[in-house]
């Protein structure tokens, strides 16, 4: 059996569209002892392309950390063989608060083998990602974020805390979960060693590693809330208490956003205007994240710049010459920082 798919995107949404499948959209992680990865990865890929799943996947020796589409027809049988896989028996599956309006979040099943399922620039041998902090329900969560002795701390990137976070929350201006794990600790954890540390993200997963890291360093009252934003979310909504996160959860996939309450508190990067949806710079040799309301995308033709609308107007054979002499992505594929965003929130 092929243990990839080559389909470009036009033929996966005609496949997806000729499916008739509805989807479930889906995330879990677990850390967990794994000895052959690549072993793994291909079992699972074999596994899920049966059920019509399609999705992105990480695999390491640590774990797994997947979001994925599930087909509604076949999440009984996904969540019956997960539970045959002993580590993953029983495991939280974290349930989308909502579509975005995007048909299709994910468009093909993509399951990749890394050295680690988060990236945290740690290389201590001594360390123990299992030895967890306080998992917090809903609405423990909400008790003690009420506590004046507790530090609220948004484990998340700058672009993702712009357009939505918590009441109260420390939001650091980081790029990446390895920039925040000394960043906090020097700039807010030390001196409040007595204060109580609660600590959000997406779904769990960083905010997992992060708190085993902080006890490993010594920090004794360290919490976390337990399936991150996603699952508080959904827990308030079915519990009926105080949802005290504001504006959007952003997601890493099509939808790049949804919706958990009505306000709006981020703007257009290009005219001020109040907004929060994220896009990409049309211009495929910048791909700039970034927030654009409708009239600017229509305006400056879903560009970041007048340089990017100059190059999308340049011949393919053109843009791919361009591309070909500034190779160096890191450098390119920026989510976020550009001089050219005049309203970029700095926090």
């Amino acid at each position: 059996m092929q243990l990839w798919n080559k389909l470009n995107k036009e033929d996966l949404v005609k496949q997806l569209n000729q499916s008739g499948f509805d989807f479930v959209t889906v995330s879990f992680y677990q850390y967990a002892n794994i000895d052959n990865p690549r072993l793994f990865r291909n079992h699972i890929f074999q596994m899920w392309s049966n059920l019509n799943i399609v999705g992105r996947i990480y695999v390491a020796h640590e774990g797994i950390n997947a979001q994925m589409s599930v087909p509604i027809t076949h999440f009984e049988q996904f969540r019956n063989e997960l539970n045959e896989i002993e580590f993953l028996n029983g495991i939280r599956l974290n349930i989308a608060v909502e579509d975005g309006g995007i048909q299709f979040p994910f468009l093909k099943l993509k399951v990749k083998v890394r050295d680690k399922i988060l990236a945290d620039g740690l290389n201590d041998k001594t360390f123990d990602v299992r030895n967890r902090g306080i998992h917090l329900s809903a609405e423990e969560f909400n008790k003690l974020t009420d506590d004046p002795n507790t530090l609220l701390i948004d484990f998340r990137n700058h672009y993702e805390s712009e357009v939505g976070y918590f009441k109260g929350a420390i939001t650091p201006d980081v790029d990446t979960f390895r920039d925040s794990l000394a960043l906090i600790e020097e700039s807010l954890l030390k001196g409040n060693e007595d204060k109580n540390l609660v600590m959000y993200c997406t779904g769990g997963i960083r905010c997992e590693k992060a708190s085993a890291w902080y006890k490993h360093r010594g920090f004794k009252n360290v919490h976390q809330l337990e399936g991150g934003i996603i699952k508080y979310a959904n827990d308030c909504a079915d519990l009926g208490i105080e949802n005290k996160f504001i504006g959007k959860n952003f997601v890493f996939d099509e939808r790049r956003g949804e919706r958990i309450s009505d306000d709006v508190v981020s703007q257009c990067h290009q005219c001020g205007e109040p907004f929060d949806t994220h896009t990409n710079c049309a211009n495929d040799g910048c791909h700039l994240l970034f927030i654009q309301c409708d009239s600017c995308k229509e305006k400056n033709e879903n560009c970041c710049s007048i340089e990017c609308q100059d190059v999308i107007h340049l011949s393919v054979e053109e843009q791919k010459a361009l591309r070909q002499n500034n190779m160096e992505s890191n450098k390119i594929f920026k989510k976020g920082r550009s001089e050219k965003l005049t309203f970029k929130r700095v926090f």
